[in-house]
């Protein structure tokens, strides 16, 4: 699995960080980030609750 996050829909509410930090940031300007685009098999369920969880729909998941 692969995630990233469409930067043109992000609004930076943060809360696929909040959820899986290893995966997320918040850049300075408080948008989210992939840390990780490429997510380990132990964090694939916790990666898609985060991007289940946006908002904004601005995390995608391949």
């Amino acid at each position: 699995m692969k995630v990233s996050v469409d930067s043109d829909r992000c609004r930076g509410h943060g809360v696929c960080a909040a959820l899986c930090p290893d995966i997320f940031e918040l850049t300075d300007d408080g948008y989210a980030e992939a840390r990780n685009p490429v997510v380990p098999d132990d964090r694939v369920d916790a990666a898609a609750d985060a991007a289940d969880a946006c908002p904004e729909h601005a995390v995608v998941v391949t």
